[in-house]
């Protein structure tokens, strides 16, 4: 014989009821997430036979900033999205993310084709694939004119340096992650031995091939970043320093640094001029993109393959862009090519509260904090009570500490 459910059951039963009733009352009232990896048709004539994915953060206000994404070999669009961190800086801060992707049929292991001239010269191939994702989404989306940057990873982070160099009236800056020189090869087969060991060119023997991917071109060249692990042997470390040579050169900088900065995860940080390039050398660090998963302000990222463990690189460019609202380190007046600017006879040391380094533009403030404008720095809590010194080693770049 069936017994009737005790006391306990039944109160049991009521409490389940109530607790389902609750939590669908709760996801009916929760906002809905509409934004999402989109792919996009249509964005040209598409010469680099490329596709395209947008992201377009919820409440993207109009005029809003965007970043390109260039995957690495042997990834895509959706993977290089979700581990690298710059989804959470797309929410936080609204901008744009713009995803290329390259097609098997173009390249068997999924390599944007950096070395091929075809795809590397200003209207052609691959480039100007990328070019016309970025004019479909000032058409379409409001994005900023002014404000398009680009960074990407190996063979992405190579097609970057190509983006910023034939294309500096697009883009205003880029980062170029366990990347290569532009033009530092011309076929496949020349590609492996620019991987490593490298090649070795002065600097105004790189600066000339950034110079000749736009010929006349007199405007402002875009600020650069460039990210490598000391300990990648896939592609050498010596890349990173003839980059620097590329870029300095372009810029019309002095290739010694103007500061050394330590940062998280054994990285230090070499700012050139006023801060229009920079070299991250990331201590220990094999072949990929720098991340470091997290919930904390300068965290981001899953790890995974070629996505490692390390220091959030997304955080670090999308302060050095400006893309934090606060509009970042000022434009450098020497992003035109010119002579190298003389130095300060002395360093200038201040001592405040940090807010009143942010009101005066020493600094700058980001979820709470403060950082020093131009190196980035974090100098702690933004507020009357926090204080720090800085010291400036160029127009308008300061440091930690004097």
């Amino acid at each position: 014989m069936r017994r009737p459910p005790s006391v306990l059951t039944r109160l049991a039963a009521a409490l389940a009821g109530a607790v389902l009733a609750v939590t669908a009352a709760a996801v009916a009232a929760a906002p809905a997430q509409a934004a999402s990896l989109t792919p996009v048709t249509g964005f040209g004539s598409n010469p680099g036979n490329l596709a395209m994915y947008a992201y377009r953060p919820d409440g993207l206000p109009a005029n809003a900033p965007a970043v390109v994404l260039l995957h690495g070999c042997a990834q895509n669009a959706t993977g290089y999205f979700t581990n690298s961190g710059w989804r959470k800086f797309a929410d936080q801060w609204r901008f744009t993310l713009i995803l290329a992707e390259q097609k098997s049929a173009n390249n068997s292991t999924s390599c944007f084709n950096w070395f091929e001239t075809g795809d590397t010269a200003r209207g052609q191939g691959e480039a100007l694939s990328v070019k016309q994702m970025v004019d479909h989404a000032k058409a379409n989306y409001g994005t900023a004119a002014n404000r398009v940057y680009v960074s990407g990873l190996s063979a992405g982070g190579a097609m970057a340096a190509t983006m910023l160099a034939a294309y500096p009236d697009v883009f205003a800056g880029g980062s170029i992650v366990a990347g290569v020189p532009y033009r530092c090869a011309t076929s496949m087969i020349n590609a492996f031995s620019c991987m490593n060991p490298g090649v070795n060119k002065t600097p105004a023997q790189w600066g000339d091939l950034v110079r000749n991917a736009h010929p006349g071109y007199t405007g402002a060249r875009p600020k650069v970043a460039i990210w490598h692990g000391t300990a990648d042997y896939t592609v050498a470390t010596a890349n990173a320093t003839e980059s620097r040579d590329q870029w300095t050169n372009v810029a019309g900088l002095s290739q010694t640094p103007g500061s050394t900065t330590n940062l998280p995860a054994g990285t230090t940080l070499e700012t050139y001029g006023n801060d229009q390039v920079r070299v991250y050398r990331v201590s220990g660090m094999g072949h990929g993109t720098p991340i470091d998963p997290g919930s904390g302000a300068e965290q981001c990222g899953t790890a995974a393959a070629y996505f490692l463990d390390t220091i959030c690189s997304a955080y670090r460019d999308a302060l050095y862009f400006g893309l934090n609202g606060s509009g970042g380190p000022a434009p450098s007046p020497t992003a035109t090519a010119g002579p190298t600017p003389t130095p300060t006879a002395a360093p200038t040391c201040v001592t405040a509260s940090n807010y009143a380094h942010v009101t005066a533009g020493r600094a700058y403030h980001s979820a709470g904090y403060a950082y020093a404008t131009g190196s980035g720095q974090r100098m702690g809590l933004y507020n009357t009570f926090s204080s720090a010194t800085l010291k400036q080693t160029a127009p308008n770049h300061w440091v930690v500490g004097c």
